[in-house]
């Protein structure tokens, strides 16, 4: 396992854990106050964590000021505390995430530029990593999936249904399976829960870099809408659209979702 792919799952399970353990003494009387307390609490974990163990890298995340110097660095770790906030903030979902990824420069297109990454999954206990599922003593091989079995399932918000969904569930003979956060979506695709997690609209990057490099790892396709790479640390910190699915769906979901670029930006 690389050094890099181990630290993204080693932070992404520890700040996993601080957000249980967050959970568990707050507990679900006050939501919104849960909410803040996991964004603050994580963040400050992996930004700390960062700053001791890459120094010299830069660090982009959802809860921190946006430096601009990243724009110039070699390396920068792509973060969400806590993605799926709405849902962490619910007693009894596991539908929530963490992430953590490395952007390189010169790094291969494939995963635009991500060289490690992981997304914790801490309601479920898992930790799945570019190199692995990673539970804190041994790293297991990331599943593998290639084919669909049955009709095809597709993630979608549980909250913000797109008003396109049903139009490319019946094109491709699919049902939907409702879920929260973004990275629980992506992983569900992993784990075998479903067969493609398509977004139209503009999504931040601490929400899909995590969730694309662990998916590219694994051998699922990722790419934007029109088939293109997707590219990260741009200065607008957005990714226009994304499809990550089981390999041999992507020609038909391609097909289907042609034209939907930009449509139901705030859908995640």
């Amino acid at each position: 396992m690389s050094d890099d792919a181990r630290l993204a799952g080693e932070l992404a399970r520890r700040a996993g854990e601080l957000l249980l353990d967050l959970r568990a003494q707050m507990g679900f009387a006050d939501p919104t106050a849960l909410r803040k307390a996991g964004d603050r609490n994580s963040n400050e974990l992996l930004i700390a964590a960062l700053a001791e163990a890459r120094p010299d890298d830069a660090v982009l995340s959802e809860e921190s000021a946006d430096d601009l110097a990243r724009l110039d660095a070699d390396r920068v770790w792509i973060v969400d505390p806590l993605d799926g906030t709405n849902e962490y903030g619910e007693e009894g979902r596991t539908d929530w995430a963490v992430h953590v990824a490395l952007w390189q420069r010169g790094a291969p297109d494939l995963m635009g530029g991500l060289v490690a990454g992981a997304v914790a999954l801490p309601g479920l206990g898992r930790t799945l990593t570019t190199d692995g599922e990673a539970d804190g003593s041994a790293v297991r091989p990331l599943p593998t999936r290639d084919r669909v079995e049955g009709s095809p399932r597709l993630a979608v918000s549980r909250t913000r249904r797109p008003t396109w969904f049903d139009d490319v569930a019946e094109q491709t003979g699919a049902v939907d399976v409702p879920l929260g956060s973004a990275g629980m979506k992506a992983m569900s695709v992993l784990l075998g829960e479903t067969d493609a997690y398509v977004h139209s609209g503009r999504m931040k990057e601490w929400d899909s870099a995590a969730p694309v490099a662990v998916a590219a790892a694994a051998g699922l396709h990722v790419s934007r809408l029109d088939g293109s790479p997707l590219e990260f640390n741009t200065r607008e910190r957005l990714t226009l659209d994304l499809i990550i699915c089981v390999p041999a769906l992507a020609p038909a979901l391609l097909q289907a979702t042609a034209g939907l670029a930009g449509k139901d930006a705030t859908e995640r």
